[in-house]
């Protein structure tokens, strides 16, 4: 599914001024290999179904033995023991080795040995974690994901001094640590860089189960179709606290949801839980809602987080004209988008937005091979939207008692007629400030 820059910001992938963003939620790696390959996951959501199948099944074979994963001592600060190993100069181990030989290394290259030691250690817990992983996988063969690691782990791990290793054996003797020193520093070197390689897929590819596991998300069930379907029941937002589940079908015969409400009543929220379920689902994990229907889409297309640029002498309203213009290039080859506008034209007068507006929205509809949601402030561009009958409208509804607002964050079948744009002025002192000048 192809994605830019700007839709993975307005989306939240990432921090950005001090906001945990998507990635920083979903990571749950022991290791910083293992968040290097899991940023390439959350970058890279896959086009073809069969692809992402095959990681949501390894994944629910992760989930399976995620008690015994849990267990296995390969930290951080062992890949890094280990790494570093490579790049330390030695003195020169013998390759064969008596045991006064061995006492002799250690007691005049003091500071060597202990780092060998050490590092022998480490190397010996991530031998041990991948056997571990193997037995717990080897029956995970069905799946190609899982298939891969173990086939290629397995035959890394085929070596006699390997298989002398004992789980439970804590190696103490100065010979067989420098045996073995020696073993992985000359013989094996490249081996053990291409089972750390494998064991950060592995600790990525368990952060993206924890990460379900612990938010309680769901697999998306998969439609085969040309044309592009969505359903989502209960969807939330991961990064809101207590959130508020909504449900939205946008289908082939109803594929425009036309979105108002007031301020903070939740329609930007609810853009971006969408534009989050249909990424993830892309990753081949589970997203945010209770049930997920979709088709595989070929591009999640965002306009929600519009800027000026100063520097180049750009205007908030031209680069609001560009990003749409751009969008509508995307659409226009046919393929399944998803296309997500969050208020459009906020930088021109009112009757001008209108007017743009409602040529955007005639023009976005006649195309089916997308599904779209769109919010907007200007409610009254909805009358003459209503002879499209692909257009569907749904509100988010604010209550008001005694001056005070209630957001109900639940979305309504309708048109928004809330006006609480100077009940908020008046109830943050503006009005009274202004009255007392």
């Amino acid at each position: 599914m192809q994605v830019d820059k700007i839709t993975l910001q307005d989306i939240g992938l990432y921090d950005n001024d001090g906001q945990i963003g998507l990635a920083s939620h979903l990571n749950f790696c022991k290791s910083n290999g293992g968040q290097f390959y899991l940023n390439h996951y959350l970058q890279n959501p896959l086009s073809e179904l069969v692809k992402i199948q095959e990681r949501q099944e390894a994944l629910k074979i992760i989930l399976q033995q995620m008690e015994q994963m849990e267990q296995l001592k390969t930290s951080n600060g062992t890949c890094f023991i280990i790494e570093k190993f490579f790049e330390t100069s030695f003195k020169s181990i013998p390759a064969q080795i008596s045991i006064p030989g061995a006492y002799w290394y250690q007691f005049w290259e003091k500071a060597d040995y202990s780092l060998i030691q050490y590092s022998v250690e480490h190397l010996v817990i991530l031998v041990q974690d991948l056997k571990k992983w193997i037995s717990l996988f080897e029956q995970g063969k069905t799946n190609p994901v899982i298939e891969g690691l173990v086939q290629k782990i397995s035959q890394l791990l085929q070596n006699q001094e390997l298989d002398e290793l004992n789980q439970q054996q804590k190696i103490t003797s100065p010979k067989e640590i420098l045996q073995l020193g020696h073993f992985f520093l000359y013989r094996y070197k490249h081996n053990i860089k291409a089972l750390l390689d494998y064991f950060y897929e592995i600790d990525a590819l368990y952060s993206l189960a924890k990460a379900h596991q612990t938010y309680q998300f769901q697999f998306p069930e998969w439609i085969e179709d040309t044309k592009p379907y969505l359903e989502v029941e209960n969807a939330t937002h991961p990064l809101v606290k207590n959130a508020i589940g909504n449900d939205l079908t946008l289908s082939p015969e109803k594929n425009f949801l036309f979105l108002t409400g007031a301020n903070m009543a939740g329609k930007s929220t609810f853009i971006k839980t969408i534009g989050i379920v249909v990424y993830l689902s892309h990753i081949g994990m589970g997203a945010p809602a209770k049930k997920i229907k979709l088709t595989v889409m070929d591009g999640l297309i965002t306009n929600l987080n519009i800027a000026d640029n100063v520097v180049k002498g750009e205007s908030y309203f031209y680069n609001e004209v560009q990003r749409i213009k751009n969008t509508v290039l995307k659409i226009n080859d046919g393929k399944k988008k998803c296309v997500l506008i969050d208020e459009l034209f906020k930088g021109t007068n009112i009757l001008d937005a209108m007017k743009c507006s409602t040529k955007v929205i005639e023009g976005l509809q006649k195309l089916k091979t997308s599904i779209y949601i769109l919010s907007t402030h200007l409610y009254e561009i909805s009358e003459n939207l209503h002879q499209h009958k692909n257009i569907q409208f749904s509100f988010f509804e604010t209550q008001v008692k005694d001056k005070e607002l209630h957001f109900q964050y639940q979305l309504s079948p309708g048109i928004s007629q809330d006006r609480i744009g100077y009940l908020i002025l008046e109830r943050e002192g503006v009005v009274q400030l202004l009255d007392a000048l």
